[in-house]
């Protein structure tokens, strides 16, 4: 796990330091919206915090497990497009990552994100264009 110490910026790209942006939520408190859940599960990846992944995957589509700590992945920003709340206890986020892998040129990852709202948010599934 990469340390979050160090942290001024949140990597999530909202412009507000870690501390008081993503960290609460990996540190447990719950996301106020599908969009900071969103945010904070890209910041996840960018520090390798597979159990908050895990814990914020809805357990009907989750992975038993991830190995982040293996993958060789630069994640180098986050544009979030839109938020759309469908209804009450659903949302989609829609965004694009910007990433590295290994010395290759950059990708682009976008996707629109399925979220649901059970005792928290949690993300559900995914489609990327």
């Amino acid at each position: 796990m990469k340390s979050t110490k160090a942290l001024i910026d949140c990597p999530c790209g909202s412009a507000k330091a870690y501390a008081s942006c993503c960290q609460p939520l990996h540190h447990g408190q719950a996301a106020k919206s599908a969009e900071a859940l969103m945010r904070s599960r890209y910041a996840a990846y960018v520090l390798h915090l597979e159990n908050y992944l895990l814990a914020t995957w809805h357990s009907s589509t989750r992975p038993d497990s991830l190995d982040l700590a293996h993958d060789d992945i630069k994640w180098l920003g986050l544009e979030v497009l839109r938020e759309e709340v469908t209804s009450p206890s659903t949302a989609i986020v829609e965004f694009i990552a910007r990433y590295k892998v290994g010395g290759t040129r950059a990708e682009r990852m976008h996707e629109v994100s399925e979220f649901v709202y059970t005792n928290a948010w949690y993300y559900v599934t995914g489609q990327t264009n």
